[in-house]
């Protein structure tokens, strides 16, 4: 009966493989071909994509949609630009957050229930953009590059992920021990409890660089200098006159005006332009997320669940 048991078990295991590899595969599927689809379009002439039709592979190919977007040679120092405040954003969002992570993991902590809610409150009560405004202008970070870096390194979501992996996965005996063999808080806190912090240090690294790289609103609001714009701004503008471009002609086509010439000076459409920017943005995204992948599953499940 045991044995009879163990192979109808068996069974249904079988089963539920073939039922989840069946899933995943739809789940692969819809989420890569709207990619390939894209970089068909951005690898196709912009005049023929106007047509439709394009699937997942270019039917006029060509390169000028990357060259119209590359031949800014200032898209090359908004690259170096959104490097460096991706580089810097990252390193000072992990020290403030994991410091203040393992602050409030410690149960000893003295008013911690205080210190949770008054960090708590303005999550969900923000002063805004006029506000925020006037206080960097006070604080001279308007038209600075560190206006991408100070005022987003915290955020108290991730301090509450890092606060339930530490207190989840790390024992008080460990920290203890350190204590007894003389550590201090520093020495505890950068030898023992960040070593053992890897999965979780990885999705957080993962998600504030995603999230330093796509934001453009900074440079829209606080920046006048273009020497300091980023990337992705760059790129807006570069869409912006794209569709510039395409309402002339279209102004013109309802004029009943000749558009041969017109349309010979446009190399590239709205849509082509769209479709090369998200490639040309998600490319370092694509290939920093393998090798970050084998942590992020384990910091993000391990963070959530207690025990």
């Amino acid at each position: 009966m045991f044995i009879n048991k163990l192979k109808n078990e068996g069974k249904a295991y079988a089963v539920f493989k073939v039922f989840n590899t069946f899933v995943m595969l739809f789940v692969i599927l819809i989420t890569l071909l709207p990619y390939l689809n894209v970089l068909a379009k951005s690898l196709n002439d912009g005049i023929d994509s106007m047509r439709g039709g394009i699937t997942f592979f270019p039917r006029v190919f060509t390169w000028e949609n990357y060259r119209v977007l590359l031949a800014d040679s200032s898209m090359y120092r908004a690259f170096f630009v959104t490097v460096a405040k991706v580089v810097l954003f990252v390193v000072g969002s992990v020290m403030v957050q994991f410091m203040a992570g393992y602050g409030l993991s410690r149960k000893d902590l003295w008013g911690l229930k205080g210190v949770n809610l008054f960090f708590l409150i303005p999550t969900y009560i923000a002063g805004g953009l006029i506000p925020n405004y006037i206080l960097y202008s006070n604080i001279g970070l308007l038209n600075s590059f560190w206006v991408y870096v100070f005022p987003a390194m915290w955020n108290f979501y991730n301090v509450i992920i890092i606060r339930s992996y530490m207190s989840s996965n790390i024992s008080d005996s460990i920290v203890e021990a350190a204590n007894i063999d003389g550590a201090n808080e520093w020495i505890t806190f950068s030898k023992i409890v960040m070593p053992l912090c890897k999965p979780i240090l990885a999705t957080i690294i993962l998600w504030t660089a995603v999230a330093s790289w796509n934001e453009w609103t900074s440079t829209l609001y606080y920046i006048q200098n273009p020497d300091l714009h980023t990337l992705q701004y760059k790129l807006m503008q570069t869409l912006k006159e794209s569709e510039r471009i395409t309402a002339l002609m279209q102004e013109a086509l309802k004029q009943g005006e000749d558009v041969q010439q017109l349309a010979s000076q446009m190399k590239v459409t709205t849509e082509s332009m769209q479709a090369a920017q998200v490639i040309v943005v998600t490319i370092p995204i694509i290939l920093t997320y393998p090798f970050l992948q084998k942590y992020f599953v384990k910091g993000v499940t391990l963070g959530s669940v207690k025990g």
